[in-house]
Formats: C-alpha cells, structure tokens, sequence
C-alpha cells in the first residue's frame, strides 16, 4: 500500500479516537459510519454507529483506569480497517481526507517540532512526561502567534 494512505489510515484511526472524548463525538461517530457504510456499498449505518459507540466506551473505560494499552488497541483495530478500506478504494482517500479536515482540530500557524529527549544518571521510578498541548484534555488551546 502506497505510504500516503497508511499515513492517512493512520491519522484517520488517531482523530477518531481522539474525537471520542470530545463533545462532537455523536456527530463524528454518525459521519464516520456513513462513511464507512457508504464506501463498503451497504447501508449498516446503524451497525457501524454501534461499532464505534463500543470503541468509545471502552476508550473511556480504559482511560479512567489509566490503561493506554487498551487505547493504543482500539486505534490499531481502527487503523487496519481503514487501511483495508483505503487499499480495496483508493478513491476514499480523498473523502477521508475531507471528513478529517473537518473534525480533526486545526491548529493554524503553529509549528510542530520532533524533540529528542535523553535521560541519564540514574534509575527512573515513574513516568517522565514532556508535553506541550496533549489533545483530549479540557482546556487545552494551540499557543497563540
């Protein structure tokens, strides 16, 4: 599969999880189903909805425990059934790309940077965090300017 739509099944899995702990998620589990019904030639809507409100419960469940695993293996599942939609319809890609343009956040003017970290001289006992903006927390705005 072309590397394009891997990145874009990818960032596809990723919104959608992340779209679950925001207040649009009703309506970005209806468009998402429609999606997804309307480019497998079916009209189970309905059953796709329930299909992601289940992710979405277990997102959340997962979440209050503190378990990414979980997380992380709901968007994997995610992920390799939109890259199979996207390898058997390559023309979906554009209307994913549209549908995620939509409901992903944007973030104009801001410049994203990788950043490598080392940590020496010593045993860690708990988890080191670097963030800057971690998205699906309340309050969380893109730095201005």
């Amino acid at each position: 599969m072309e590397a394009e739509l891997v990145a874009l099944a990818t960032a596809g899995a990723t919104t959608l999880v992340q779209q679950m702990a925001t207040e649009g998620w009703a309506t970005v589990r209806r468009r998402m189903a429609a999606f997804l019904a309307r480019r497998r030639g079916t009209d189970d809507d309905a059953a796709l909805e329930e299909q992601l409100e289940a992710a979405s419960t277990d997102v959340a469940i997962a979440r209050q425990d503190g378990d990414e695993a979980v997380v992380t293996g709901v968007t994997a599942v995610w992920q390799a059934r939109l890259r199979r939609l996207l390898s058997e319809d390559p023309e979906a890609a554009a209307e994913l790309r549209a549908l995620l343009d939509e409901v992903a956040p944007r973030w104009e003017g801001v410049t994203l940077r990788d950043v490598h970290n080392t940590i020496s001289g010593g045993e860690m006992h708990g988890p080191v965090i670097q963030a800057g903006v971690i998205l699906g927390t309340s309050g969380n705005r893109p730095p201005s300017g």
